[in-house]
């Protein structure tokens, strides 16, 4: 991390003082070191309501160096709720200890490393992971057995239809296997809001979409697995070598990358729609309504090769992009296409000093459409919010950020929202270049102080100061 956050006694320097001002910064806020890094993370469903906490699935990789297989881990995470963490609780934390708010559940033998995780939005109990191949990959989560990366056992890529004995040492076997791509597809991935659709982008520069829909009952399916959902694993569930996987072809190849595609994004309100970003600097709009080629392309959206792409949930004219070139952009789809002005976002967000690797926009609340965040290669994690553009009272802050999280000391490789906490975010890093190996998952939430209504703000400290001085002894 020399090149992108400075020396190591520089970003030492930084997170000490970032962990000085975590009773201040966050509401609450849990570090659980990884031995193996993870590329990707994602929130699966909530399960479990109580008092205090909550209990959710997470979803997460670990990504070997070959002395063990690769594995997809499903972990059960505890969320504690708004206003219940002490902060004086908070910062106490071991940086190489696991967190006692994340516990692994079962874990998948992947074959090859995990590069990307999605959900599926209907039920989020449905996965797909994308490898160094051509395929995606979909998982029944719950329905999968529950195995152990032993050590030795490095072949985690056998041929997927193999016929074996049910053995800790054997990979899982993927429910589907969506095939459409003549190249790798290492990372462009998404799944659709409205239809169990599948996106994907690969080194071939082609964007192929799969429906799952004639698979998708059998799918989901966990009566079978006689376990409940906080139990370690399945007791009766299929195994490796009980079936085989089915395989879908795609219901289009959609044309128009020059280079690889880096990620791409359904419209979420159209299961047509979708987008696309890669290496070519561009961001393509398609309409699968209107045949394989794109129905707006942007050249040289940014300045070098774009990474992300996210398309807002709540307000879907807003397509954000995160580059190589630093920077995040924000685009009007009504503007882009002929006479619209193709090229030319309507704001800029700098205020990385990395490539950017993620962007997500807000996906809780349609009162939150101008919130998103961005994590890069600089380590840090920044909140923005479009409304604030132009609202700054400190001129030394790119316009627009509200809160920047340096709670990693390497690059931040991918960050999910939570949709069923507002606020709550959970953030990866890969410490390969700072520590050497293994990565960071952090699982925060920003102090309300810092984005509810100032005049709100104001009130409540006047109210908690009033409150000091009446507890105050009268000398």
């Amino acid at each position: 991390m020399k090149e992108r956050g400075g020396s190591r006694a520089a970003v030492d320097e930084r997170y000490a003082q970032w962990k000085s001002l975590i009773p201040v910064l966050y509401d609450w806020f849990a570090n659980h070191n990884l031995v193996w890094p993870s590329l990707s993370c994602r929130w699966g469903p909530q399960f479990e309501q109580a008092t205090y906490k909550n209990r959710q699935r997470l979803y997460l990789s670990e990504q070997t160096d070959g002395s063990v297989p690769n594995t997809l881990v499903i972990a059960n995470c505890e969320v504690v709720k708004p206003r219940v963490a002490a902060a004086e609780h908070i910062s106490q934390f071991n940086e190489e200890a696991r967190s006692p708010f994340v516990k692994k559940y079962k874990t998948i033998i992947h074959p090859g490393e995990v590069n990307r995780i999605r959900e599926l939005p209907q039920d989020s109990r449905i996965i797909a992971t994308h490898t160094d191949s051509p395929d995606v990959l979909i998982w029944d989560v719950e329905a999968q057995p529950n195995r152990h990366a032993v050590l030795g056992a490095t072949d985690s890529r056998p041929d997927l239809d193999v016929n074996g004995t049910d053995s800790d040492n054997i990979p899982n076997i993927p429910d589907l296997i969506l095939r459409g791509h003549q190249e790798n597809a290492e990372f462009a991935l998404a799944m659709c809001p409205a239809e169990p659709y599948v996106l994907s982008g690969g080194k071939d520069k082609s964007v192929v979409w799969w429906s799952i829909q004639d698979h998708i009952s059998g799918l989901g399916d966990s009566s079978k697995s006689e376990t409940s959902p906080g139990a370690s694993g399945s007791k009766h569930s299929k195994t490796a070598n009980e079936k085989d996987s089915p395989k879908v072809d795609p219901r289009g190849v959609f044309h128009g990358h020059d280079s690889t595609v880096e990620d791409v994004q359904f419209c979420p309100s159209s299961a047509q729609e979708f987008c696309s970003v890669g290496d070519d600097a561009c961001l393509i709009l398609w309409d699968a309504r209107t045949g394989t080629s794109p129905a707006v392309k942007v050249e040289k959206a940014h300045g070098g090769d774009v990474h992300c792409v996210d398309w807002n949930l709540h307000d879907v004219n807003y397509i954000l992009t995160g580059s190589a070139d630093n920077s995040v952009r924000m685009w009007d789809r009504r503007n882009l296409g002929p006479g619209g002005g193709a090229g030319s976002p309507i704001h800029k967000f700098e205020g990385h000093k990395a490539a950017v690797l993620c962007v997500q926009a807000c996906i809780w609340s349609p009162d939150k459409a101008s919130v998103f965040g961005s994590s890069a290669e600089d380590g840090f994690l920044n909140v923005w919010d479009h409304d604030k553009v132009g609202k700054k009272k400190n001129p030394n802050s790119p316009g627009g950020l509200f809160f920047q999280h340096a709670g990693h000391r390497d690059k931040i490789v991918d960050f999910h929202w939570n949709s069923s906490d507002p606020w709550t975010i959970v953030s990866v890093s890969d410490d390969g270049e700072s520590t050497g190996g293994g990565g960071t998952l952090q699982i925060w939430r920003m102090s309300d102080l810092i984005y509810r209504p100032e005049d709100e703000v104001l009130s409540e400290l006047e109210n908690f100061k009033s409150h000091l001085a009446s507890c105050t002894p009268r000398a």
